[in-house]
């Protein structure tokens, strides 16, 4: 019997869409469970109060917290690193194992492996957030020589409803960034429900889809010994997951 394999996720506290989705997609791996720890996330801007929620300490909290469950790796599922800065995650992902002895990720440094194994230019980028967000994400993109060549955003800053948008905006959202026929298109919030859209969307549209709860699960997994071809029917990035040749953080 293989041994199991825990994953813990940290979650914004007023995240309703990634715990099922993460549980969903870990489902049909045997042997796997995912383990979840929230600290207080509400609000998603660029005012100093929407920032000082993703201080370390109180993320640094709840990753103790899964360490008590004694689980393989600690993922962040949270976009807040595409705005505030990559460097964030990095600093992030050496805090939690230097306080835990435990290997970490996040959604987003698993999306930029994901990009740069595909050798993506150009991506196009589907988010709920408020335009001053999006375009922060959009410039840090461009610094890693990424160009945004479509972007759709709902110009919300609740973060409770984003889990309220319904499938059919996404759909169409993806349709109209894919009209510039990007290397990739990044769904970029763990609180819509893009995940269970990602397989019809990317056999429509012919474009790898990477929705960032659906990442950061795929990084798990590998951080964590398991092949994550074993997920099934969550889009192109596992079933190609072995064929691609993915750095570390």
């Amino acid at each position: 019997m293989s041994p199991q394999k825990r994953i813990g996720v940290l979650t914004p506290s007023s995240n309703t869409a990634l715990e099922p989705l993460t549980s969903q997609m870990v489902a049909g791996v045997p042997g796997v469970s995912a383990h979840f720890s929230r600290f207080r996330v509400t609000e998603i801007s660029m005012g100093d109060k929407s920032q000082n929620q993703f201080d370390e300490r109180a993320i640094l909290d709840a990753a103790k917290l899964l360490a008590d469950a004694h689980v393989d790796v600690i993922c962040w599922s949270g976009t807040s690193a595409s705005w505030l800065g990559f460097e964030r995650d990095r600093a992030l992902c050496a805090s939690i194992s230097e306080v835990t002895g435990i290997p970490a990720t996040t959604s987003v440094l698993a999306l930029n492996d994901l990009l740069a194994a595909q050798g993506a230019r150009t991506l196009g980028l589907v988010s709920p957030y408020v335009e001053d967000v999006q375009r922060r994400i959009v410039d840090n993109y461009g610094g890693l020589g990424i160009a945004c060549v479509a972007e759709r955003h709902l110009d919300l800053s609740v973060n409770f409803s984003f889990a309220e948008v319904a499938p059919d905006t996404l759909r169409t959202m993806l349709r109209e960034v894919a009209q510039q026929r990007p290397d990739a298109i990044a769904v970029m919030c763990t609180n819509l429900h893009g995940a269970p859209l990602v397989d019809e969307m990317e056999r429509e549209l012919g474009i790898p889809i990477y929705d960032s709860v659906a990442t950061v699960v795929w990084k798990a997994l590998k951080i964590a010994g398991v092949d994550a071809r074993r997920v099934k029917g969550w889009g192109g990035l596992f079933a190609r997951s072995e064929e691609r040749r993915v750095g570390k953080e």
